[in-house]
C-alpha cells in the first residue's frame, strides 16, 4: 500500500485530537536576541558615507585630502574597502583612524588595489574561461548567435576553443562574462583590515597625499586712460587631473615653495577632457601665514569634478595708484657697430608699470606667484591687452613691476664716443645715447648703464645715481616728438 495513503488517517486523527483539546493560553513567544553586526565581512564605505571633505593644494601638483565618513565596522578582525578615493593617491602617505574611538580601532594592513576594470583587462582575467560571443555570426531568422567559447588566450589578440577547434580572428559585437573577477575594481580602492575592539558604528577619517592636483593665481590689471590708476582682480585656477571628483569640499590653498624628496607619484589619471568654469559670484579668499608659506582659505565649500579647470576670485582692488615708467638697460659690452663703425647701436625702450601692494591702496594681501595680464582703456571706452609678466611669491608692501613689451614710439640709440687709455690699469670711456620721442606726451626714460671695475663720473649731460657698486642710473626727460642725447664720461682703474 502506498505511504501516503497510511498518513492520511494518521494526520485526520491528530486534526480531530487537536480540536477537541480545551483553549489553553498561548505559550510567550521567546524574547528576541538583539541583532548581532556581521563579523568578519568586508565592508564597503563610498561617497553616500561621506560626512566631511577638505582639500589643500600645493604649488607643487600635490594636495592633501582630508576624507571623514560615517560607516560600520564589524566587531574583531574585518577588511574595509574604502571607495572613491583619488587615482594618483600616494599609498605611503595614508592614515587612517576612527575619530569615535581612536584607541579602539587599529590598522593592520592596508592594500592599495588600482588594477582598475577595463574591456582589455577583463578579457586577460579570462584567459582558460569560458566566455559568450554575441555577434559575428547570426542565425536563421538573422539575429547575432551567441556561442559559447573558451579563451585560450590574449596577447596581441585572442585565440578561442569552440566546438573542438581553434579559432583566431573571430569578431563579436560583444563579449558576455558570468561574473566580474575579483582582483578588478571599478574604481581605485584603499582597502584597510582593522581590528576593532569597540562599537560597531564610527566616524572615521582618511587622509593622503594625491597628485595631478594643482593651482595657480592669475591677476588682471587694468590700467585707466591717464595711465594713473588701475583695478587688479585676482584668480585662482584649480586643476584636478585626479581621477575622482572632490564634492562640497571645503578648499585651502598652500603658496610658498615647500620642499619634497624627489619621488615619482602614481600617475594614472589623464587630462583628457578640461572644462573651465567659473565659481558664480564669487566669494573672497581669506589668508594667514602658515609655517613660511601663506594659507589661502575659501570662505565657502565648493565642488571640484575630475578633469575640470576652476576658477575662484582671490582678491580685487579699484582705483589704486600705479605708475608707467620707461627703461633702457645697458649691456656689459663694448658698444660697437661691428657691421657699420661709426654708426649707433639700436637699442629696445622697455615699458613697465609699477604698483605696490599695500592695505591703503585696497592691496595688501600677500600674493602668491602668477601671471598677470594687462589691458588698458582705449579712446572708445573698450579696454585692450598690452602685455602680461609673471611675479615671483609677492608679500604686502612689496613693489611690483611689471614689463608689458617694448616702446614703439621711443626710439633709443647708443655708442661709445671715446677711449682713452691714462696710464697703467686708468682708462677713460665716453658714451652717448640719443632718445626720439614720437610719442603725443613727455615721457621719462631710465637710462641703466653697467660700469666695469673702480669707477668714477667725471662729466654727465642729465641727472644720475649710484644704484651699485657696478651701475649707474641716469634719468633723461623727452619731450613730444622731440629728442634727448645722454652724454656721459667714466675714468676707470682695473
Amino acid at each position: 500500500m502506498s505511504s501516503r495513503f497510511l498518513l492520511a488517517p494518521l494526520m485526520l486523527a491528530l486534526t480531530t485530537a487537536l480540536s477537541m483539546r480545551p483553549a489553553e493560553s498561548p505559550a510567550p513567544a521567546p524574547k528576541a536576541e538583539p541583532a548581532q553586526a556581521p563579523q568578519n565581512l568586508p565592508g564597503t564605505t563610498t561617497l553616500d558615507d561621506q560626512a566631511e571633505l577638505a582639500l589643500t593644494i600645493y604649488n607643487s601638483s600635490l594636495a592633501l585630502v582630508r576624507d571623514v565618513r560615517n560607516i560600520q565596522i564589524a566587531r574583531g578582525e574585518s577588511d574595509l574597502h574604502f571607495i572613491d578615493i583619488a587615482a594618483t593617491i600616494n599609498p605611503a602617505t595614508v592614515h587612517f583612524r576612527s575619530l569615535t574611538e581612536p584607541a579602539r580601532v587599529s590598522v593592520v594592513e592596508q592594500n592599495y588595489e588600482y588594477d582598475l576594470l577595463e574591456p582589455e583587462k577583463l578579457l586577460r582575467k579570462y584567459v582558460g574561461r569560458e566566455v559568450t560571443l554575441v555577434g559575428g555570426r547570426w542565425d536563421h531568422d538573422g539575429k547575432p548567435a551567441e556561442v559559447k567559447a573558451r579563451l585560450l588566450s590574449y596577447n596581441t589578440a585572442p585565440v578561442w576553443e569552440i566546438g573542438g577547434e581553434i579559432v583566431t580572428g573571430m569578431p563579436a559585437t560583444e563579449y558576455r562574462f558570468p561574473e566580474l573577477p575579483g582582483n578588478l575594481y571599478s574604481h581605485p580602492t584603499m582597502i584597510w583590515t582593522l581590528d576593532n575592539s569597540g562599537g560597531t558604528r564610527h566616524r572615521v577619517e582618511a587622509s593622503y597625499l594625491a597628485g595631478s592636483l594643482s593651482w595657480n593665481a592669475d591677476y588682471v590689471l587694468t590700467v585707466a586712460r591717464d595711465e594713473k590708476s588701475a583695478d587688479v582682480d585676482g584668480w585662482v585656477t584649480v586643476t584636478n587631473g585626479s581621477g575622482t571628483s572632490f564634492k562640497n569640499a571645503r578648499l585651502q590653498l598652500v603658496a610658498g615653495d615647500v620642499n619634497r624628496v624627489k619621488q615619482q607619484l602614481n600617475e594614472l589619471a589623464s587630462m583628457d577632457e578640461v572644462r573651465v568654469r567659473r565659481a558664480e559670484a564669487p566669494p573672497a579668499m581669506s589668508q594667514e601665514s602658515f609655517s613660511d608659506y601663506h594659507l589661502y582659505t575659501l570662505a565657502r565649500k565648493t565642488t571640484i569634478n575630475n578633469a575640470e579647470t576652476k576658477q575662484v576670485s582671490m582678491l580685487g582692488a579699484t582705483g589704486f595708484p600705479v605708475r608707467k615708467r620707461y627703461a633702457v638697460e645697458g649691456q656689459s659690452i663694448y658698444y660697437r657697430n661691428a657691421q657699420h663703425p661709426g654708426a649707433p647701436l639700436k637699442d629696445v625702450v622697455q615699458v613697465f608699470y609699477e604698483f605696490k601692494n599695500e592695505a591703503k591702496a585696497g592691496l595688501g594681501m600677500p600674493m602668491p606667484a602668477g601671471n598677470v595680464r594687462v589691458y588698458q582703456a582705449d579712446s572708445k571706452g573698450g579696454v585692450q591687452f598690452v602685455g602680461e609678466d609673471r611675479i615671483d611669491h609677492t608679500p604686502k608692501d612689496e613693489t611690483l613691476d611689471l614689463k608689458i613689451g617694448n616702446a614703439f614710439d621711443v626710439v633709443c640709440e647708443r655708442k661709445q664716443t671715446d677711449w682713452e687709455h691714462i696710464g697703467g690699469n686708468v682708462y677713460e670711456f665716453g658714451y652717448e645715447i640719443t632718445l626720439r620721442n614720437h610719442k603725443e606726451t613727455p615721457v621719462t626714460v631710465e637710462v641703466n648703464e653697467p660700469i666695469g671695475g673702480n669707477w668714477r663720473m667725471l662729466a654727465s649731460s642729465h641727472a644720475w645715481e649710484k644704484t651699485a657698486a657696478f651701475a649707474a642710473q641716469f634719468t633723461v626727460p623727452v619731450a613730444v616728438d622731440g629728442t634727448s642725447t645722454l652724454k656721459y664720461r667714466v675714468r676707470v682703474t682695473y
